[in-house]
């Protein structure tokens, strides 16, 4: 076993509690805000980014990083809300699109300048430009190798 050094060690716990602490806050600061999880923010955006703002389940899945049931459950809550609706798939009928709501659009464009805002406090701004460059490099790199094993 090739066991972390200490400065490995230490540089792998600041990444979880940050990584935790982060996701925490920006929930935190969504639900008392506006009502909606990081993963209602992340649908919402995913669905407004797309043509017709409509997008096949099994690929929101994919992009959301979410299980096919755990996002089938989310779809379920948020179209209890009003935020997202169901439409069959004409080419497949086991299929199913996702397709964003006027009423989720108007939360989405509410929630928007908030989110960004908490991000912006909670990490952008703790930052140096090249900090951050350098978070986003190595993010997208271990993403990458993530993705493809």
């Amino acid at each position: 076993t090739r066991w972390l050094t200490e400065d490995e060690q230490q540089s792998w716990r600041a990444w979880l509690a940050a990584s935790m602490l982060l996701h925490d806050r920006l929930t935190r600061d969504l639900q008392s805000q506006h009502g909606l999880t990081m993963a209602d923010y992340e649908i919402l955006v995913r669905l407004s980014e797309v043509p017709d703002r409509r997008m096949r389940m099994s690929d929101l899945a994919e992009v959301t990083l979410s299980s096919r049931s755990r996002l089938s459950h989310q779809i379920d809550r948020m179209e209890k809300a009003g935020f997202v609706e169901r439409q069959s798939c004409q080419d497949d009928r086991r299929g199913a699109f996702a397709v964003l709501t006027e009423g989720g659009w108007k939360v989405l464009v509410a929630a928007a300048p908030d989110h960004v805002e908490s991000v912006r406090d909670n990490l952008v701004d703790q930052l140096t430009p090249r900090e951050f460059a350098a978070l986003g490099s190595a993010c997208q790199k271990v993403a990458d190798h993530l993705a493809v094993g």
